[in-house]
Parts: structure tokens; sequence; C-alpha cells
């Protein structure tokens, strides 16, 4: 084989080599994303739960806040 023959095979190589590369970074990318959409979920699961129990809370506590507990 000529010189400019493993040049080219080189660069084949290399380039199989960096498409396998991009697949896997693709790959993980895409798992990323995937974990980012169900965190971004949990949260606002979370906010709307919190948001709940605030309401809950204050509805609970209207009214009692100023009072004096009955052993006074």
């Amino acid at each position: 084989m000529t010189v400019n023959e493993n040049d080219i095979i080189d660069l084949q190589t290399r380039l199989a080599f960096q498409d396998g590369l991009l697949e896997d970074l693709n790959q993980v990318i895409i798992g990323q994303q995937d974990q980012i959409s169900r965190l971004e979920l949990a949260i606002e699961t979370l906010k709307v739960q919190m948001r709940t129990m605030q309401t809950s809370m204050h509805q609970s506590n209207n009214g009692q806040e100023h009072e004096i507990p009955p052993h006074y």
C-alpha cells in the first residue's frame, strides 16, 4: 500500500471511531434530557403540594392565631 492509501485507511478508522463516540454522546444527552424533564415535573408537583398545604394550614388557623389557649 502506498502512503496515501494508509492515510485514507487511517482517516476512515478515525471517522468510524468518532461516529461511534458521537452516537454515545447523543445517547447520554437524550438520557439527561429525560432526567431533567422528570425533575421539572417533580418540582412542579412539589410546588402544588406546598401551595395546597399552605392554603390548608391557613384555613385551619384562620381566627385561631390570636386566641389564648384554654389553660391560661
